[in-house]
């Protein structure tokens, strides 16, 4: 289950990467993963269209539990990490 969990999170920035358009849904699919608002199902229907099996949606729903567990102190850090990895120079050639 992990390895899917880890499988997928890699699949979302080679699809950012293939098309111009794919950047703003990975980054609402993140937004959406960190935001302590929304719940397991909506987050679930906001990706269905990515998920085929129910193993897929088994690790989406540990993908959102996780950040559901987190304060809003690490939520915050993880955003702010992710735009120090976006602002950094190996992201600004892309």
């Amino acid at each position: 289950m992990k390895l899917v969990t880890v499988l997928m999170l890699v699949a979302l920035p080679l699809y950012c990467y293939a098309g111009s358009s794919g950047c703003s849904l990975l980054d609402n699919v993140i937004d959406k993963a960190v935001d302590p608002t929304v719940s397991k199902d909506e987050y679930r229907e906001y990706v269905k269209d990515f998920l085929q099996t129910e193993n897929e949606e088994k690790a989406v729903d540990e993908l959102k539990q996780c950040f559901l567990q987190q304060s809003n102190e690490t939520l915050a850090n993880f955003n702010e990490m992710l735009q120090v990895m976006y602002n950094s120079i190996y992201c600004k050639v892309f």
